[in-house]
């Protein structure tokens, strides 16, 4: 029978594996010696290995490079960063090292791009992709950045109003635009079409009589986004062919259309047993991409990708201390941490979305069945192991005097929670932001770390909150 924590996983799954290997029985992180970072940190923190993403984008490219050249297809293949994934500039200026696109969401995303170019970042003539509902600022915005000579940035029109309220601002600028195309929900949705984009049967009218018609209009991309993600069911496949269908059509109308955005949705591991077919899907859109095309008689569009989680959402993680184990009854075990589960993995707890979840420490010690809690009074402050459908085991130790604690991390969580939860900003029972910590590699391909911010300081809450008025 094999009774140590590191026996269960080696037995369970493939370990060590990409991004995670032991030793001397503590974890490894891409490389880097959590152990160290911990006590040279301390705990709480949040953990963003920069050269993971670099990796992603390669990766992507390399995929669809591949699909490519397979099928002979004859349109390009453009890697564009979706920023609302994660908006920190070592995270944004990282991925701009690979030369990519950007798409941005928003009025302030705008401001990043100029600032970006103020520092050399990057050069005006980057391709941008501007999602999102437009407010009037976010479209000020926009013909600005137009005229600062940002030729390839590209507006999503959202809705068949959007395109008059951009027209009331635009005056002699020829505007780079595209569609949205709104898309149906899986049967199960609260809702039967997404809110996003505009309805089918509102686009044809649309570009043959307000926007083919305007000489100040170029007419260049049609976008469509799968909210599920991109998987290899009936659903995914059934909206897939319904927008390039769409393309085609407009295609026939608009002859200076060239580019299809399919927009995100590639997954990121979740778990150590996570499976996903990355060269299949991406063999198989590029091959019924080019049969419709084929088929209708047009040439291949450039294919866009908006990926933002599957670019930053391996290289993060959250690091944690267990400060108290409390047995409220027969079967119920409870490792406590040193923060909220809330307020820093919120997508755990709003969307029970999963995380790969692994001790730092003790694995040769016997491991058994436990939940873990945060420290704010709120009762869902919790890891919600029932509807994330899995066991956690870990470690079990005694420590009663607390000084040689369990340390746990989450894993894979560098997209979307330090926006939706808010970084720097006030939490559930004042509880603060954990500090940041970034590691990179140098020229000599050595690591190095440093602290980004440190953990929240009372007065800067206080100050938020007006009580230094």
């Amino acid at each position: 029978m094999k009774n140590s924590y590191k026996e269960l996983i080696e037995q369970t799954y493939y370990f060590p594996q990409e991004g995670f290997h032991l030793e001397d029985e503590t974890l490894r992180f891409n490389q880097v010696n959590l152990m160290e970072l911990i006590n040279k940190y301390g705990t709480p923190f949040r953990l963003t290995y920069l050269p993971k993403i670099r990796e992603q984008i390669v990766k992507a490219r390399s995929l669809f490079h591949s699909a490519i050249q397979k099928y002979e297809y004859k349109g390009s293949y453009e890697f564009c960063y979706c920023t609302k994934c994660c908006h920190f500039s070592h995270v944004v200026k990282t991925a701009l090292k690979e030369d990519v696109s950007l798409e941005t969401s928003s009025a302030f995303d705008i401001d990043l791009v100029f600032k970006l170019y103020a520092q050399g970042k990057l050069q005006k003539d980057i391709t941008i992709v501007h999602n999102g509902i437009k407010t009037d600022e976010y479209i000020q915005k926009i013909i600005l950045l137009q005229k600062e000579g940002f030729e390839n940035s590209i507006t999503i029109l959202d809705s068949v109003h959007e395109l008059d309220r951009i027209l009331q601002w635009q005056k002699d600028t020829t505007l780079k635009i595209g569609l949205r195309v709104s898309i149906e929900e899986e049967p199960q949705a609260a809702y039967y079409t997404s809110r996003l984009g505009i309805n089918k049967r509102e686009l044809l009218d649309l570009v043959t009589q307000k926007i083919v018609p305007n000489p100040l209009l170029e007419l260049k991309m049609v976008h469509f986004f799968v909210d599920s993600g991109i998987n290899d069911n009936l659903y995914y496949w059934g909206e897939f062919k319904k927008g390039l269908d769409i393309y085609t059509q407009i295609k026939k109308v608009a002859p200076a259309l060239h580019a299809l955005n399919i927009g995100g949705g590639f997954p990121i591991r979740n778990s150590l047993g996570f499976e996903y077919d990355y060269q299949y899907i991406v063999d198989e859109i590029v091959r019924n991409i080019k049969e419709s095309c084929e088929m209708s008689g047009i040439e291949e569009p450039d294919l866009y990708t908006e990926f933002g989680k599957y670019t930053v959402g391996e290289s993060g993680a959250v690091i944690f201390k267990v400060i108290e184990q409390k047995q409220q009854n027969d079967t119920e075990l409870w490792y406590i941490i040193d923060n909220s589960l809330m307020n820093t993995i919120p997508d755990a707890w709003s969307i029970n979305e999963k995380f790969i979840l692994l001790p730092i420490n003790k694995w040769d010690h016997s491991y058994k069945r436990i939940n873990i809690g945060g420290i704010s009074c709120d009762h869902s402050d919790y890891y919600n192991s029932e509807q994330l459908n899995q066991q956690i085991l870990l470690p079990s130790y005694e420590d009663p005097e607390g000084a040689h604690p369990l340390y746990i991390g989450f894993f894979h969580t560098g997209a979307y929670q330090d926006a939706i939860s808010g970084y720097g900003g006030i939490k559930h029972c004042l509880i603060p932001s954990p500090r940041q910590v970034v590691v990179d590699i140098d020229e000599n391909g050595n690591h190095y770390d440093y602290l980004y911010r440190d953990e929240q300081s009372v007065s800067n809450m206080l100050s938020i909150l007006g009580y230094d008025e």
